[in-house]
């Protein structure tokens, strides 16, 4: 199943054109509205607590993920990979503030206090066809500095201690064709987290950005584009331009070959390869709105430090075995696989 995923990615290389195909998502602006009072529980001055129920983020039963009053769900258009991981995000923010909009491409501007929540599960878990949750990742807002938070889910899967350590998890499950599988999941330790969420010298969230969240999501009370539900929660304040250039969904086969390559690396190598980031000696710029350049992706790119005699280029059109990148993303392999975190 993982060889399938690249495999595509592959193909999608091999038919990257150099066409600069932008068709941005329209955005009407609603008016803010304040937010009910809300239940959570989070001390700047004593978090992170011990466990991950002490925040009441949920309502009911944790593994349920019910949000409380406040407890926003979100999607970005694409995920980043992590083993076929299933994930379920949340945002809070403390009541009366809001995060402002910097550019389409730039994290939002969140206000002291806010918290990213990241739950990573897996669905149809060996023996017994159950789901299972493995870690709970937080990302908060304190003096200015994101700072990280992580939880591991107990066995009975009622509550998720703080643990920074790295973790091996061997979870076997089976995919919706009912093929069964084995993966050995890594939980980063703090170390690992930091290499992917680096800025400079500091820490910062990667997805919540307006080009990843100018989409539908499926809310209780209905469907509504994300960046209007923030602003209507008061969550987005001071609005947001009506037009975003939006990332294209790598997943959908209706839209042009090259955007769904560049939304696929935007989500999965942007947030290493760019200025002051882990891998930012390496030419390629894979952020969305660099990508419309085809040698920011390395399109007829001859690499520095080819790993095989054969890679001639970053990418070579019409060409997957002198392909540098199609032969690091397929690896799994430690030193050569890319991303180098989230995959085993």
């Amino acid at each position: 199943m993982k060889r399938s995923l690249f495999v595509q990615l592959g193909v999608l290389l091999v038919l990257l054109s150099c066409v600069k195909d932008e068709d941005p998502d329209p955005m009407t602006e609603v008016p803010d509205q304040p937010t009910d009072t809300s239940a959570v529980s989070f001390d700047l001055s004593l978090v992170p607590y011990d466990s991950l129920s002490q925040y009441r983020f949920f309502e009911g039963p944790l593994a349920d993920f019910d949000p409380a009053v406040g407890v926003v769900p979100f999607a970005p258009i694409n995920a980043l990979f992590s083993d076929y991981a299933h994930k379920e995000r949340f945002l809070w923010m403390p009541q009366g503030t809001g995060a402002t909009y910097e550019s389409d491409s730039s994290v939002l501007v969140f206000p002291e206090g806010t918290v990213l929540l990241k739950s990573f599960y897996y669905d149809h878990v060996l023996p017994g066809d159950q789901r299972r949750i493995l870690e709970t990742r937080m990302l908060f807002k304190r003096n200015g500095v994101w700072e990280f938070a992580k939880y591991v889910w107990n066995d009975e899967q009622t509550e998720a201690i703080y643990d920074m350590n790295g973790n091996l998890v061997p979870v076997s499950f089976t995919d919706d064709t009912g093929t069964a599988h084995d993966v050995v999941y890594a939980m980063p330790s703090e170390t690992e987290c930091l290499t992917c969420h680096r800025k400079g010298q500091a820490s910062t969230p990667i997805g919540v950005k307006p080009q990843n969240l100018n989409s539908p999501f499926a809310y209780a009370e209905g469907p509504m584009n994300q960046l209007d539900k923030w602003t209507t929660m008061g969550y987005l304040q001071d609005g947001v331009p009506g037009t975003i250039n939006t990332v294209t969904d790598w997943r959908d086969v209706s839209q042009p070959l090259n955007e769904r390559v560049r939304g696929y690396l935007d989500v999965n190598c942007a947030h290493c390869h760019t200025d002051g980031r882990y891998c930012d000696y390496r030419p390629m710029r894979f952020g969305w709105a660099e990508t419309s350049d085809p040698a920011m992706l390395g399109v007829c790119v001859e690499p520095h430090n080819p790993l095989l005699p054969i890679h001639s280029h970053i990418v070579k059109p019409g060409n997957l075995e002198k392909s540098l990148l199609y032969y690091r993303v397929n690896s799994g392999q430690d030193g050569i696989r890319m991303p180098l975190i989230g995959r085993t």
